[in-house]
């Protein structure tokens, strides 16, 4: 039997085709472009996350899955740990990188313009755990460091 390459080959999504019916966190909006339902993927999980300009989202985490943030426009501000004791930055051409269970808080840290960016996660499950958490006053800088090519 062969394969029906038409319907099972490659999807394009256009990009105001996206689906905002998604598990939502306060201070952002997500929007599913690759998905089980909608294009048949099994292991991974494609959108968009828009932030308004100085706004910033709840504490929150993916349970067990893995997200990739690629930041497209602006400059995200992450939090993170078990009371957003951490921070760390990335402007455009960034990519953000959050473990599983890992409590943390998307900041747009522009006032002047939206904060824009593609997210990938490693499941289809829409698994967003809002937290109680307020963060402390003044979270450790934590600058990134390549463990396969250090600095010299």
């Amino acid at each position: 039997m062969s394969t029906d390459w038409r319907h099972d080959g490659v999807r394009v999504i256009p990009g105001d085709m996206l689906d905002a019916n998604t598990p939502q966190t306060p201070g952002m909006h997500r929007a599913a472009a690759v998905t089980g339902d909608r294009v048949g993927a099994q292991r991974l999980w494609a959108g968009t996350v828009t932030i308004h300009p100085g706004a910033r989202t709840g504490a929150h985490h993916h349970g067990e899955l893995e997200s990739v943030i690629y930041v497209v426009r602006g400059r995200a501000r992450m939090k993170w740990g078990e009371n957003l004791e951490f921070i760390a930055e990335a402007g455009p051409g960034g990519f953000i990188f959050v473990p599983p269970f890992v409590p943390h808080q998307e900041i747009n840290a522009l006032d002047d313009e939206p904060l824009e960016c593609v997210l990938t996660r490693s499941g289809q499950e829409p698994i967003v755990v809002n937290l109680d958490i307020t963060g402390v006053p003044d979270p450790e800088h934590v600058p990134w460091v390549d463990p396969l090519h250090p600095r010299r």
